[in-house]
């Protein structure tokens, strides 16, 4: 695990299925943190070592959102850029906030604003990829934007994201991606992710 993570990371060593059925056993005999709660119990998890505790307190995010409960942004973006790394961003992004700027659509312009001008490329992935499970409620016009404003990056994350973010809107809107594509100059990584979908239609 350590190696597949470029030894960023302490492991327990524990497989995902497995860390699954002990955090859902947990919590089903402990319950969910409280709303006063939980912030101090993610902060907690995210500062120790091992990287399956930071898994577990992404489970709870994602089980706290899913319930309406108004996880702090603030704490959000902490959680972002500490200990970042795809795994945990990429989760953060597509599962927790995602979903919470869907539940509160006004939280998303001035974290957003806040995000791509902070220079960090992962707080700016998050903004390329926080809509890639909203299909037909896709702000195109945002995301395309942001897009052009992060094309020229040379940050390997940046260009992978933005090749993934076409490609899942393309199973939605292939002319319009097809368009888009076609009329801005793209790294090749990110022209050949975001094509992968379309090539094969």
């Amino acid at each position: 695990m350590k190696r597949y993570m470029k030894d960023k990371f302490e492991f327990f060593g524990i497989k995902s299925v497995e860390r699954k059925e002990l955090t859902k056993k947990f919590l089903a005999f402990h319950g969910i943190p409280s709303e006063e709660d939980y912030e101090e119990v993610i902060r907690e998890m995210w500062d120790l070592p091992q990287r399956e505790l930071q898994y577990a307190a992404l489970d709870i995010l994602e089980r706290l959102v899913k319930k309406r409960v108004k996880v702090e942004i603030k704490l959000l973006e902490h959680l972002i850029v500490t200990k970042s790394w795809w795994d945990t961003v990429d989760w953060l992004a597509t599962r927790i906030v995602g979903v919470r700027f869907r539940q509160d659509p006004e939280l998303i312009i001035p974290n957003y604003s806040r995000w791509m001008a902070s220079g960090n490329f992962w707080l700016q992935r998050v903004c390329i990829l926080f809509q890639l499970k909203y299909k037909q409620e896709t702000d195109e016009k945002l995301l395309f934007s942001t897009i052009q404003e992060l094309s020229e990056s040379d940050e390997f994350f940046i260009q992978k994201a933005i090749g993934w973010a076409l490609r899942e809107q393309s199973k939605t809107d292939p002319a319009v991606v097809q368009k888009f594509i076609d009329e801005n100059e793209l790294a090749p990584l990110s022209r050949r992710e975001a094509l992968k979908v379309i090539s094969k239609k």
